[in-house]
């Protein structure tokens, strides 16, 4: 059964949950806001958190570093007391540094491998790594969503991308690969790496899938809203427990453990049970 990894989007602008957690309700309510959220993500079954202070959304503009390392920080540092795996979501070499020294045991590098420096750190700090497909910036992707096959193109990305990470000095056993749902796609280029899920696990690598609430979903569920995409998120983690994904990135920790398990759990009984 895949891992959940919880989303705790530390931004003001992120696409589903921007300013829930940041800034806090109460201006003296940072971190802790943030932190209890983490922790009832914990609560709600939650494997692994990933802390994020920058929006990645497409169209998203880039944060300040020293914005994004104190929004970050502090957060992670706090979540050590959950005693689950925390990872830091950036682009910025720094960020994944400091957020690594409070705490934070895995990079989640939504840059599409673009910096040696972020390289660099997760080889130097231990950390697991998420190499994930993207092209350009959030500010450009929505313009570089041209493919002539978008399976066979993110597979040799991402089959490149790992060889990037071993010359780096990152061990292949700390790496995961993670197609980009809806970073530099279409919805239908979404829906074709949704469908073809289980050709990447032909990379060696752990699958780690992000597709909750994304708008993508629209083109299946003609949803208004990300807070309409709840039912169709659920459907894309069972497809993708189904496909052998090993980690579900998701908003919704406790709906999505039961809807994987269920799922799971029917794909293993087999003949089990007669009569």
């Amino acid at each position: 059964m895949p891992l959940v990894m919880g989303i705790l989007n530390v931004t003001p602008d992120s696409f589903f949950d921007g300013g829930a957690l940041y800034p806090a309700p109460d201006p003296h309510g940072h971190p802790e806001t943030a932190i209890a959220a983490g922790e009832a993500l914990v609560a709600s079954g939650a494997d692994v958190l990933d802390v994020g202070g920058e929006s990645t959304r497409p169209g998203s503009q880039a944060v300040d570093q020293n914005e994004e390392l104190d929004r970050v920080v502090p957060v992670v540092r706090g979540l050590g007391r959950t005693g689950v795996p925390i990872s830091v979501d950036t682009t910025k070499p720094a960020v994944a540094d400091a957020a690594c020294a409070a705490g934070a045991s895995i990079v989640n590098d939504v840059s599409g491998a673009q910096h040696e420096e972020l390289l660099a750190v997760a080889a130097d700090r231990d950390a697991a790594y998420v190499l994930m497909h993207t092209r350009g910036t959030p500010a450009s992707m929505p313009d570089l969503t041209d493919y002539d096959d978008v399976v066979a193109e993110v597979y040799e990305f991402l089959a490149d991308g790992l060889e990037r990470c071993a010359a780096a000095g990152i061990p292949a056993e700390r790496v995961l690969v993670d197609p980009g749902i809806g970073f530099a796609k279409t919805p239908e280029s979404s829906f074709a790496l949704m469908a073809a899920l289980r050709q990447f696990r032909g990379l060696g690598r752990p699958v780690l899938v992000g597709a909750s609430r994304k708008s993508f979903l629209r083109l299946a569920d003609h949803s208004d809203e990300p807070g309409q995409r709840l039912e169709s998120s659920l459907a894309s983690a069972v497809a993708a427990t189904l496909a052998g994904a090993a980690v579900l990135r998701v908003h919704d920790v406790a709906e999505t453990v039961r809807a994987v398990a269920t799922a799971h759990a029917i794909a293993t009984a087999g003949g089990s049970a007669q009569g």
